[in-house]
């Protein structure tokens, strides 16, 4: 289906939509004092050094976060995530590292909001328990993440933004993804729970997003906000990533309008070819 260790893919498109959506969700619920549970089904290493073999392979940063890296004139939500991605480098003006999502999160959670990382892969893990050693209300479990929303859900604080995101690298993973986010809404409906998706030239994706919206119309208590962006054109073999999507269920009121403000930013500076392009669209309950 899709070979991706986020190592090789460090700070790509796919990375810009995701992380700029994470960390305006988690600005959003950090304003309130009452705590938080974040919790991360496929966690990954923590960071990664875009100098390293892996991000050096096929250099997708250089098409990613390397094409706002240097702006002065992005939106403010674009621009606080690039400034996060900035704080993350030992010198501000080279862009030499990548934050993963749990390092995101760490940079912009407080003290008493609790971590939940799961990483099954045997190289990510050790290095993600380093990034997270010194942190309290942390675990970090070496787990398979799909089974986390019903070891997690509902949190003793009744906040959570649970974040999912696998490889796709096989096709139940689709299906695996469906039916977390229904046990998850079935345990705690109030959870804004955050699934990323690769655009291929497949069926599996976009049916994905249509259970995705069914479960979350039967329960979900905020309704969901559903956001893609394609950049690459379509291959002849029908193979390679062409944009990526985010569904947000129970999504923060203040997301659409961030998101109709940066999608068309994104569009002009991340577009491989002509016909890139976006979809923005909600419902609710």
């Amino acid at each position: 289906m899709l070979a991706y260790r986020h190592a090789f893919h460090a700070g790509n498109h796919a990375d810009v939509l995701k992380h700029l959506v994470l960390t305006q969700v988690l600005r959003y619920m950090t304003q309130k004092d009452k705590p938080l549970t974040l919790i991360d089904t496929h966690a990954g290493a923590g960071g990664y050094g875009l100098d390293s073999n892996h991000a050096r392979k096929h250099a997708e940063y250089d098409d990613g976060i390397g094409r706002l890296w240097g702006r002065s004139d992005l939106p403010e939500a674009l621009a606080d995530y690039v400034g996060l991605v900035k704080a993350f480098n030992p010198d501000a003006s080279r862009l030499m590292r990548y934050p993963g999502s749990p390092t995101l999160a760490k940079m912009l959670l407080r003290a008493d909001d609790r971590m939940r990382l799961y990483e099954l892969h045997s190289t990510d893990f050790p290095l993600l328990q380093e990034t997270m050693a010194e942190r309290r209300e942390t675990a970090v479990m070496n787990r398979d993440g799909f089974g986390a929303l019903k070891a997690d859900l509902p949190p003793p604080s009744r906040r959570a933004v649970v974040l999912i995101d696998p490889s796709y690298e096989i096709k139940t993973d689709y299906a695996k993804v469906v039916a977390a986010v229904r046990e998850g809404l079935e345990r705690f409906e109030d959870a804004v729970i955050l699934v990323w998706y690769p655009q291929l030239q497949r069926l599996e994706p976009r049916e994905m997003v249509s259970r995705l919206k069914a479960a979350a119309n039967q329960g979900a208590r905020r309704g969901w906000l559903h956001a893609s962006l394609s950049v690459a054109a379509p291959t002849s073999d029908g193979f390679g990533m062409l944009g990526s999507g985010m569904f947000v269920i129970n999504p923060p009121f203040v997301l659409q309008q961030m998101l109709a403000q940066t999608l068309p930013v994104l569009k002009r500076e991340l577009a491989q070819h002509d016909g890139a392009s976006f979809v923005l669209e909600q419902g609710t309950r």
